[in-house]
């Protein structure tokens, strides 16, 4: 299946699961290539034919959008080097979690989730931890014969019951020997934090990025995280607000960015501006505020921009 069927597969799972969801972007050069939200769960995905050509600086800044933006990154695939992804199964890659469009459907659509995880070494499941303790000490099951009778050292029943995931076959066993399912699905929503990646870009203070106009977000008070595989240029945040923030000079191109970042904002919860060389009569575009550089150049607060970003971004789209 070619990578543009790939992406209308998953547009339309997510569309009869009940999310809402952006257009396509469809460029090779971006992060991701969807953004959709249902209730609370809000989703940035990746969709790639081959799950290989997926490298490390775009799992590093989907990481950074997942952390600003309170969602959870995910990349959607059909094969690896290694062969077809298999349903069912959640894999990974530097940290991003990774399924199939089948996986994806059995999970939203027929409310059957995956319970298999690949990681170095094979295929595991996820138990339930505190069930396994409580049932192996409410039956005076000593972690000697659990062990035996998964055949596994004591140590590796003692880290069970601290959260570590299970070889299929002894977790089967061990299920078998309790009498009770302690075997629990894996959420590939659920998305762990990753508090270095946001640190290794963030920039602050007075430090320096390779665009004045930035500089000048930083002069008032804003940290600033440069995006470079994003329709947008940079993540801008203060205490109260994260902007996604566009940097233009063409007309048109200005226009096309600002309504790409006014769908993600508007899913994501958050506010976005695009800064331009000259506005042109346009303050902005859909729900996207359209700042020039002159404007923010006279700005000696943060609170100047963000009140500019509100009053712009809440007038009635054009």
């Amino acid at each position: 299946m070619g990578r543009d069927d790939l992406i209308n597969t998953a547009r339309a799972i997510l569309a009869r699961a009940g999310f809402d969801i952006s257009p396509s972007l469809n460029l090779r050069s971006v992060c991701f290539d969807v953004v959709g939200r249902k209730g609370t769960t809000l989703l940035i995905i990746k969709i790639l034919s081959n799950i290989d050509a997926f490298s490390r600086e775009n799992g590093d800044e989907m990481k950074i959008l997942a952390d600003a933006l309170g969602a959870s990154p995910i990349l959607i695939g059909e094969r690896s080097s290694s062969g077809a992804l298999e349903p069912g199964i959640v894999y990974s890659r530097f940290g991003i979690p990774i399924i199939s469009n089948d996986t994806l459907a059995d999970h939203l659509l027929d409310d059957v989730p995956p319970f298999i995880f690949a990681a170095p070494g094979g295929l595991y499941v996820k138990l339930d931890s505190d069930m396994l303790r409580e049932v192996r000490e409410k039956h005076g099951v000593s972690l000697g014969t659990l062990a035996e009778m998964a055949g596994v050292s004591r140590r590796t029943i003692q880290m069970y019951e601290s959260g570590m995931g299970a070889m299929i076959d002894a977790a089967m066993r061990l299920e078998e020997f309790l009498g009770v399912p302690i075997i629990t699905p894996v959420d590939p929503f659920i998305y762990k934090r990753d508090e270095n990646v946001r640190r290794d870009y963030e920039i602050t203070g007075k430090e320096r990025t390779d665009s004045q106009t930035l500089n000048i977000l930083l002069d008032i008070g804003f940290s600033v995280t440069p995006i470079s595989r994003s329709p947008f240029d940079a993540l801008t945040k203060n205490s109260k607000m994260v902007i996604l923030t566009g940097l233009g000079a063409d007309d048109e191109r200005v226009i096309q960015k600002a309504a790409v970042v006014s769908d993600i904002s508007r899913l994501s919860g958050r506010y976005s501006v695009v800064i331009v060389d000259r506005a042109r009569g346009l303050e902005h575009v859909r729900t996207t505020a359209i700042v020039t550089k002159d404007e923010i150049s006279k700005m000696d607060d943060q609170s100047e921009l963000t009140d500019l970003v509100l009053e712009r971004s809440a007038k009635n789209e054009s």
